[in-house]
C-alpha cells in the first residue's frame, strides 16, 4: 500500500471552508490541486460531486468520505479536514466534522478500492476517530492515517480466517453459552459500505461475550470465501447485502437474519441479538438457497426483504437469465432469415430433416406448385439457423419460470419452474402464464424447503421431495384454475396488438419508449424488454413492429449522450463523461442502453427526463411507420432482420436527436447546482450506481 496518499500538505485542522458539502469539497479538491496531484480544481471537485449526488458519504461517527475517480487525478491521494464547523454529507447520526477526500486517478480502480476499503474498515472503530478528533498538528493526522492504510485488517473481519482460527473454532465454539454467526456483507459497488458493515459487526461482536463472528465481505478486494467447517458449525448466519449473496447454497439451513447493508453499519448489536434469537428458534427463517431467506416477521423487524421485493427481484432474475436464450434463439432465426429467403419459416423443418450437406434441396426449390425464393446449399443453411433459433425460442418461456422459481427458491425451484412454464405454453399462456408459474412454483418449492424435516428425509428434499410436490402443485393449478384464463387474457392481448394502426400503435411505441429509458437497463426497461421479446416467438407482424420500437428506442440514450457530450456541447461535460460518450456511440449502436447509466446516475434529473422523450419519440415513429424487426437483439448490426430498415433508422436518428438537443438544453440552462439542491431533497439514495463513478 502505498502510504504516501496523503503528506501533511493535504491536511487542514480545525476550519470552516462552508456549510454544505461542495464547498468542502471543492477546498478538499483545491488542496489536491496545489499540491499538484490533479490537473484541475473544477473538474476533480465536479467528479467527486457527481458520485455524492447518488448517495451521501456520511457514516457513522461524525465522518465523511466523499471519493471518486477523475482523469484530472495523476496519483492516489487522500485529503482531510477536520471541521470547526461539521457540514451535513447525508450521515445517519448527524452531520461530519471529520472529511476525507479519496481521488484516484481514472485508470487507477484497484488502488482507489484498497484505499478507500482500508480507510472505511477504519473509521467504524472508535479509537481512529478519536485519535484524528485529539491530532494537535496535520503530521499527526498523516501518522495516524499511514499507520491504518499499513496495516493488515482483523481477519475476522476480513475474507478468510487464519489457520489457527479455523482450527480452533470447533473447540472454542463448543460452549453452549456461545452462539456462532457467519456474516455475508455486500454493497452494489464493493467497496465502502461492504466493508464498514463487516468491520461494524466485528467490533460489536468483539465487545461481547455471548457470540463468536466470523465476517466474509464479498467486496472488490480479493479475498476468499469463509472456510467451509465455519460454516457448517455455525449457529445462524446475517446477511446484511443490497445485491444477492455469492454462493448462497453453502448457508442452506441455517437460521438467517437479512436487511440491507447500512443496517450493519448503523444497528450491528440489533443484528446480532436478531441472530442469537434466530439461531434458538426452530421456526426461524433458515436459507433455503439462491432466493430464500425472509419472513414477513423479520421484515418488520427490519431484518429481511419484503415478500413484494424479493418477488420483483426473482422476476429480475428469470428475465436475465432468459435473455441470453431470447438472443441467441432470435438472432439465429434472423439467421435463417438471411440465409434462406423470407418463406425459410414455411419449409425450415422439412428441409432441415430431409437433407443434409450431401444431397441439398434442388436450386429451384417448389412449395405448393410455387417456387420459393431460395434453394440449394443457402435454403439448408438457412432452414438449419431457422430451425434450431426456433428450439431456442420455444423454451423461453419454460427458462423464464424455471430463474423465477429458481430466484425465489434456489436450485429445487428450476423444475417445476420449467414444468410449470412448459405447461403454460401448452395452454396458450403464453409469458404471463410463465410469469404466474415461476413465482407459483418458486413459492411452493421456498415454503415446502422450509419445512423441517428428520436428517434421513433431508437429503431427498431438493432433488425429489421439492420438485415432485411443487410440479404436481403447478400442474394442478395451471390445467384446474388458472390455465384458461391466462390464455384467455394473452389471446385478448394479441387481438388486441393486432387491431392496433397508426396512431393507436404510435402510443404504444410511446409508452414503450418511455419504459425503455426511464431505468436504462434496470426493472422498467426489463419489463419493456421481455414485452417485446415475448411475442417474437409467433412471428407476426405485430409483434416484429413491438420488437422494433423497444430496441430502437433503447439505443437512443447512449447515441443521444455520445452526441451531446461530443459534438454538440463537450464543454458542458466533464473529461472522464466525454470519454464515456466517445463509447456510447458503438455502445448505442449495438442496443446496449446501459451506455448512458454513468450519465444519468451523475444527473439523473436533467439526463432521464430528456432520454425518455427522446426514446417515446423513437418508438412511436417506428411503430408509426411499421418498422419490423425478427432480431431482439443486435442494434444496426442486425439490419438484415429489420423490416422497413429506412423507417426504423429514421426513428433512430430522430429520438437521438430530440433527447441530445433536450439534455443539452437542460445542462446549459438549469445549472448544476440546482439540480444537486433538488436531487438530495428529493431522490436521495435512489439513484442509481454508475460504474464508472463507483
Amino acid at each position: 500500500m502505498n502510504t504516501n496518499v496523503i503528506t501533511s500538505e493535504l491536511v487542514s485542522l480545525d476550519v470552516a471552508p462552508g456549510d454544505n458539502p461542495e464547498a468542502v469539497i471543492r477546498y478538499l479538491a483545491g488542496q489536491i490541486t496545489e499540491q499538484g496531484r490533479a490537473s484541475g480544481v473544477d473538474e476533480l471537485a465536479a467528479d467527486a460531486l457527481a458520485r455524492e449526488a447518488k448517495s451521501g458519504t456520511g457514516v457513522p461517527g461524525g465522518v465523511a468520505i466523499p471519493h471518486c475517480r477523475s482523469e484530472s487525478v495523476t496519483e492516489p491521494t487522500l485529503a482531510f479536514v477536520r471541521l470547526s464547523e461539521p457540514v451535513d454529507f447525508s450521515g445517519p447520526d448527524g452531520a461530519a466534522d471529520l472529511v476525507f477526500l479519496i481521488a484516484a486517478p481514472a485508470g487507477g480502480g484497484k488502488e482507489h478500492m484498497k484505499i478507500l476499503s482500508k480507510l472505511a474498515r477504519s473509521l467504524v472503530k472508535k479509537d481512529f476517530r478519536a485519535a484524528l478528533r485529539g491530532a494537535e498538528t496535520p503530521q499527526d493526522i498523516v501518522d495516524v492515517v499511514a499507520e491504518r492504510l499499513e496495516s493488515k485488517p482483523a481477519s475476522s473481519a476480513g475474507v478468510t480466517p487464519t489457520p489457527k482460527e479455523t482450527e480452533a473454532a470447533p473447540t472454542t465454539q463448543s460452549a453452549a453459552s456461545v452462539t456462532r454467526i457467519v456474516a455475508i456483507t455486500a454493497c452494489p459497488t464493493g467497496i465502502a459500505h461492504t466493508y464498514m458493515g463487516a468491520d461494524s459487526l466485528t467490533q460489536a461482536a468483539d465487545e461481547r461475550d455471548d457470540v463468536e463472528l466470523v465476517v466474509e465481505p464479498q467486496g472488490s478486494s480479493a479475498g476468499k470465501p469463509v472456510d467451509p467447517s465455519i460454516i457448517q458449525a455455525a449457529d445462524a448466519v446475517i446477511f446484511a447485502t443490497d445485491v444477492g449473496v455469492r454462493d448462497r447454497e453453502r448457508f442452506v439451513g441455517k437460521p438467517v437474519i437479512e436487511s440491507g447493508v447500512k443496517r450493519a453499519i448503523n444497528e450491528p448489536n440489533k443484528m446480532i441479538d436478531e441472530a442469537v434469537a434466530a439461531s434458538k428458534n426452530p421456526n426461524s427463517t433458515k436459507v433455503s438457497g439462491a432466493g430464500g431467506g425472509s419472513s414477513e416477521a423479520s421484515q418488520e423487524s427490519g431484518a429481511g426483504l419484503g415478500w413484494g421485493t424479493r418477488i420483483r427481484q426473482a422476476v429480475m432474475t428469470g428475465v436475465s437469465y432468459m435473455v441470453p436464450f431470447v438472443a441467441a434463439g432470435g438472432l439465429l432465426l434472423a439467421l435463417g432469415f438471411l440465409f434462406g429467403g423470407y418463406q425459410v419459416a414455411n419449409v425450415a423443418d422439412e428441409v432441415a430433416g430431409g437433407y443434409s450437406l450431401w444431397d441439398l434441396p434442388p436450386d429451384v426449390y417448389m412449395v405448393g406448385g410455387e417456387a420459393i425464393d431460395r434453394g440449394g446449399l443457402l435454403l439448408y443453411l438457412g432452414s438449419i439457423f431457422f430451425a434450431t433459433g426456433g428450439f431456442g425460442m420455444g423454451v423461453i418461456v419454460a427458462i423464464l419460470s424455471a430463474y423465477i422459481a429458481f430466484g425465489l427458491a434456489g436450485r429445487p425451484g428450476i423444475a417445476p419452474g420449467f414444468i410449470g412454464g412448459a405447461i403454460a405454453v401448452a395452454v396458450d399462456a403464453g409469458f404471463l402464464g410463465g410469469l404466474v408459474t415461476g413465482i407459483l412454483a418458486g413459492l411452493v418449492a421456498y415454503w415446502i424447503g422450509a419445512i423441517a424435516v428428520p436428517r434421513w428425509l433431508a437429503s431427498l428434499m431438493p432433488v425429489v421431495i421439492i420438485p415432485l410436490i411443487a410440479s404436481a402443485t403447478v400442474g394442478l393449478v395451471m390445467y384446474l384454475f388458472l390455465g384458461r384464463p391466462l390464455a384467455w387474457l394473452m389471446t385478448s392481448l394479441t387481438d388486441w396488438l393486432s387491431s392496433l394502426s397508426g396512431a393507436s400503435a404510435a402510443v404504444l411505441g410511446l409508452i414503450l419508449g418511455l419504459m425503455m429509458c426511464s431505468d436504462m437497463g434496470g426493472p422498467i426497461n426489463k419489463a419493456a424488454y421481455l414485452f417485446g421479446t415475448a411475442g417474437l416467438a409467433a412471428g407476426t407482424t405485430e409483434s416484429m413492429e413491438i420488437m422494433a420500437a423497444v430496441m430502437g428506442a433503447g439505443m437512443v440514450p447512449p447515441l443521444a449522450m455520445a452526441l451531446s457530450s461530443t459534438v454538440l456541447r463537450p464543454k458542458l461535460y466533464t473529461e472522464a463523461e466525454r470519454e464515456n460518450g466517445k463509447a456510447g456511440w458503438l455502445l448505442g449502436a449495438s442496443f446496449i442502453s446501459e451506455g448512458a447509466i454513468p450519465f444519468a446516475a451523475a444527473d439523473p434529473l436533467r439526463v432521464i427526463p430528456a432520454m425518455m422523450l427522446g426514446g417515446a419519440t423513437t418508438g412511436a415513429i417506428s411503430m408509426a411507420l411499421s418498422a419490423g424487426s425478427r432480431a431482439p437483439h443486435g442494434g444496426i448490426f442486425v439490419f438484415f432482420a429489420i423490416e422497413n430498415l429506412w423507417a426504423w433508422v429514421l426513428a433512430i436518428v430522430i429520438g437521438t436527436i430530440v433527447a441530445a438537443v433536450a439534455v443539452t438544453v437542460l445542462k446549459a440552462v438549469w445549472k448544476p447546482n440546482v439540480a444537486k439542491e433538488t436531487l438530495d431533497a428529493g431522490m436521495g439514495e435512489n439513484a442509481k450506481t454508475a460504474p464508472a463513478a463507483a
